[in-house]
């Protein structure tokens, strides 16, 4: 899928046959990477409800870590 991305959207996908990531039916360029708003709204939900995470690396120390110091940042 990721050729069909970069070789010319969303024309170049339905003729290789991606699929819904949710349902698997073909997709619709008006709802792209989906197939309708249904399964985009269903792909949303996941993400606000916390189905999907993106994983992160905690450190020892914890949250007592601060971010770090970014060009810019010193005191006024």
């Amino acid at each position: 899928m990721w050729r069909a991305l970069m070789c010319g959207g969303c024309e170049v996908m339905a003729k290789i046959g991606a699929a819904c990531p949710i349902c698997s039916k073909p997709i619709d360029p008006g709802f792209r990477p989906f197939c309708s708003k249904r399964c985009a709204d269903i792909d949303l939900h996941r993400w606000f409800s916390g189905r999907y995470a993106i994983p992160a690396e905690h450190s020892e120390q914890g949250e007592e870590e601060g971010p770090a110091d970014l060009p810019g940042d010193e005191a006024r």
